[in-house]
């Protein structure tokens, strides 16, 4: 099991383009721990193993199961039973750009399964415009994304209004009862913006991504 982890760690770390060092800073542990990790001397206790899966957006299981994170990368298997989701518009994955809602008519199909039991009507699909949430999330990419005004815990990845207008997809830091958010991207050569004060009465989460669909050019 230790085998797993640590190799499940260290592709997952590679594919976000972290150094052992960056990922420490962002997990709040020492760097020497990473390495140990991914070393196979040392394995995480629970609340430290949901830190590292929440901050890759993974299932925990995924982290002991390395063909279960490769299969990640394969197409899903063709099924009928679909529902269609309308893809109302663009979000950014940087900073400074216009919540876009311009409806074309465009849909995104997708398994029944994948809602959980929750009605369609409860998402919606988003269109990633950028690479600051590079490889979590791609330029093009088409999100699934949980209607919500809340997070379920600091670190989430979600989708944030800002500045009156604005609109990213970002990994939202905060601690309760301070005044502040941070928006972090998780491509490391894109810095993290905090928001404080009056700003933060603007802020609003409007969902949770996922699902990601994505076009595989070749």
């Amino acid at each position: 099991m230790i085998k797993i982890f640590k190799d499940v760690l260290k592709k997952l770390r590679k594919d976000a383009r972290l150094s052992q060092n960056q990922l420490a800073e962002k997990l709040g542990l020492a760097p020497s721990t990473i390495g140990n990790y991914e070393q196979g001397t040392r394995i995480p206790d629970y609340e430290t193993l949901e830190l590292i899966a929440d901050f890759f957006n993974v299932n925990m299981d995924v982290l002991f199961n390395r063909n279960e994170y490769i299969a990640r990368l394969l197409p899903p298997e063709i099924t009928d039973d679909v529902v269609e989701i309308p893809v109302i518009g663009e979000i950014a994955a940087g900073y400074n750009e216009l919540a876009v809602e311009d409806w074309t008519g465009e849909t995104v199909k997708i398994p029944t399964d994948y809602l959980h039991g929750r009605k369609k009507e409860e998402f919606f699909v988003l269109t990633v415009h950028g690479d600051s949430m590079y490889p979590i999330y791609m330029d093009g990419d088409k999100v699934l994304i949980l209607r919500q005004e809340t997070l379920n815990h600091s670190g989430e990845i979600g989708a944030v209004l800002y500045g009156g207008e604005l609109a990213t997809l970002k990994r939202v830091e905060y601690a309760t009862g301070e005044d502040w958010m941070k928006l972090v991207p998780v491509n490391p050569n894109y810095p993290p913006k905090t928001i404080t004060g009056a700003d933060l009465e603007e802020c609003r989460i409007i969902g949770i991504p996922k699902i990601v669909v994505r076009e595989i050019k070749g």
